[in-house]
C-alpha cells in the first residue's frame, strides 16, 4: 500500500529541482503576507494589545497543523500532498475517501485562485501609490502576467523567485524586530522605551474576550500557506529532508515573526490611534525611521508578490493532482517538456483575471462574495488534514513505522486539540456579527462543492489505484 513514489516506473515528470533553501524560505514566506503587514491593524484595533493572544492562538493551530503535515509529507510524498492523505485515510470506506479528497483538493484550489485575484487588486493600488496615473486594473494584468510567465517557465524558476521574495519579507522583520527592539529597551536615541502603551489606553483587554476571539478567527486566514511546501515537496531533490528540516524550522519563527512583531506594534503605537490603519508604517515612524511609507509599501508589495507566485504554484499543482484521480478534466494534466503543469497553471491564471474582472464590475458582490468566503474554507481544509493525520498515523505504526521519520507530538492528544480548536473557530464565527457573512459564504461554497462532487461522476476520467502516489 505505501509504495515510495520516487520509485513508480509510472511517474509523471514532475522535476524534483527544488533545493533545501528554496524549501526553506517557501515555509517561512508563505505565512508572511500582506496581511501580517496590513491586516494585522484591524485586529489590534478590535481587540487592542490583547491582539497578540489572538495571533498565539492562531499561531498555535497553525503550528500543530504543519507538525502533522511534516509527518505525513516524510512518510509519503506526493502530487497533491495532503489531498492524497485525505483520500487514503479513509480507503477503507472507498466513498468517503473519494469525498475527503475531491473537498480538500477543490477547496484549497479555491482559496488560492482568489487569493491570486486578490493579491493582484491589492498590488495594483501599491503600486499606485509611486505611479498614480496608472490604472489599477493594467497594473493588476501587468503583475499576473509577469508572474504566470514566471510559474511556466519551470518549478525552479518559481523557487528561486519565491527564494528571494521570502528573503526580503523575512529580512524586513527581523529588521523591525531588531530595531523596534531597541527603542523598547531605551537604547535607541532619544527613545522613551518601555510597554506603556500595552496598557495605558484601557488596559490589555480593553474590549473584553470577544474581539480577542473574532481576531483569532480573522488571523487564521493571516497564516495560511505554510502548507505550500508539503506540495512542494514532490518537486523537491530531497524530499524526505527538505521538508523535514521545512516543517521544524518554520514553527518557531512563525510565532516569533508574528508574535513578536505584534508585542512590538502595540508597544510602539496605541492600538486606538489612526496610525493603526498601517501598523508597521506607524511605528516605523513612532521610531522615526526617515520615509517610512515607501519601505514598508515596497515591503508589502513583495510580500503581494508573493503571495501571488505562490497561489499560481498552489493551485496548479493541486489541479494538476485533482486530474490524477479523475477529480477534474484529465487535459489539465499534461505537462510540457520541463515538467510544468501549464494548462492547470494557465486555469488558475483565466480564474484569477475573471476575479479580477470582478473586482471592478461586480465589487459588492461577486466579488465580495469570494473574497468572504475563501477564509472559511481555508478552515475547512485544515480540518481535513487533521483528521487525514489523525488515520493516517495510527496506521502507518502499524503497518509501516519506519517511514515515521517525523512524529507529531503527544499523539493523539495534541491531533484533537488542533481539530477541537478549529472547529471552535467555526463555531465562534457564527456568535461573531462581523463573522457570519464569511461563514455563510464559506459553507455556500462547500455546498456547492458537494453538489460538484455529486455530478463529478459524469466527466470523470480514469484513476490511478486508491493508494498509489504519483510525483
Amino acid at each position: 500500500m505505501y509504495q515510495d513514489p520516487r520509485s513508480n516506473p509510472s511517474s509523471s515528470r514532475l522535476q524534483h529541482s527544488l533545493k533545501q533553501r528554496h524549501m526553506s524560505m517557501i515555509a517561512l514566506g508563505g505565512v508572511i503576507g500582506a496581511g501580517l503587514f496590513v491586516g494585522s491593524g484591524v485586529v489590534i484595533h478590535s481587540a487592542g494589545p490583547a491582539a497578540i493572544i489572538s495571533f498565539l492562538i492562531t499561531g498555535a493551530l497553525v503550528v500543530l497543523v504543519m507538525r502533522m503535515l511534516g509527518e505525513m509529507a516524510c512518510a509519503l510524498p506526493a502530487v497533491g500532498s495532503f489531498y492524497e492523505y485525505a483520500r487514503l485515510a479513509f480507503d477503507d470506506r472507498p466513498a468517503a475517501g473519494e469525498l475527503a479528497g475531491f473537498l480538500t483538493g477543490w477547496m484549497y484550489w479555491y482559496f488560492w485562485v482568489i487569493v491570486v485575484a486578490v493579491e493582484a487588486v491589492a498590488g495594483a493600488s501599491l503600486v499606485q501609490f509611486w505611479l498614480p496615473g496608472v490604472p489599477a486594473w493594467t497594473i493588476s494584468l501587468v503583475l499576473l502576467v509577469l508572474l504566470t510567465l514566471t510559474n511556466l517557465v519551470s518549478v525552479a524558476s518559481y523557487g528561486e523567485f519565491e527564494f528571494w521574495f521570502a528573503s526580503i519579507k523575512v529580512a524586513a522583520i527581523v529588521v523591525f524586530l531588531f530595531l523596534g527592539g531597541l527603542y523598547v529597551l531605551g537604547l535607541w536615541p532619544h527613545a522613551t522605551g518601555g510597554l506603556s502603551n500595552i496598557t495605558a489606553h484601557g488596559g490589555f483587554m480593553p474590549n473584553g474576550i470577544g474581539p480577542v476571539l473574532s481576531g483569532a478567527v480573522a488571523a487564521t486566514g493571516f497564516y495560511f500557506g505554510a502548507e505550500i511546501v508539503t506540495i512542494a515537496a514532490a518537486e523537491a531533490a530531497e524530499p524526505h529532508q527538505a521538508v523535514a528540516r521545512a516543517t521544524n524550522s518554520v514553527i518557531g519563527r512563525v510565532l516569533f515573526f508574528y508574535v513578536g512583531s505584534i508585542l512590538l506594534v502595540v508597544a510602539l503605537v496605541p492600538w486606538n490611534s489612526a496610525g493603526m490603519a498601517t501598523p508597521y508604517v506607524s511605528a516605523l515612524e513612532a521610531i522615526h525611521i526617515p520615509a517610512a511609507a515607501n519601505i514598508m509599501n515596497a515591503v508589502v508589495l513583495t510580500a503581494v508578490l508573493s503571495a501571488l507566485n505562490s497561489g499560481l504554484y498552489a493551485s496548479s499543482r493541486m489541479l494538476f493532482a485533482l486530474t490524477r484521480r479523475g477529480d477534474a478534466p484529465a487535459a489539465l494534466a499534461r505537462l510540457n517538456g520541463r515538467g510544468v503543469p501549464v494548462r492547470a497553471i494557465l486555469a488558475g491564471t483565466l480564474f484569477g483575471y475573471a476575479a479580477v474582472v470582478m473586482s471592478y464590475v461586480s465589487p459588492d458582490k461577486v466579488f465580495a462574495f469570494l473574497v468572504n468566503s475563501y477564509g472559511t474554507v481555508a478552515i475547512f481544509v485544515y480540518v481535513l488534514i487533521a483528521l487525514s493525520q489523525l488515520r493516517l498515523r495510527a496506521r502507518l505504526e502499524r503497518q509501516a513505522p519506519e517511514r515515521l521519520k517525523v512524529r507529531m507530538w503527544c499523539f493523539p492528544w495534541l491531533t484533537y486539540v488542533a481539530i477541537a480548536g478549529m472547529l471552535g473557530i467555526v463555531t465562534a464565527m457564527a456568535f461573531i456579527p462581523s463573522q457570519r457573512t464569511p461563514l455563510a459564504l464559506g459553507v455556500v461554497s462547500l455546498a456547492i462543492l458537494l453538489a460538484a462532487f455529486a455530478l463529478r461522476s459524469i466527466w470523470r476520467g480514469p484513476r490511478l489505484p486508491q493508494g498509489q502516489y504519483e510525483t
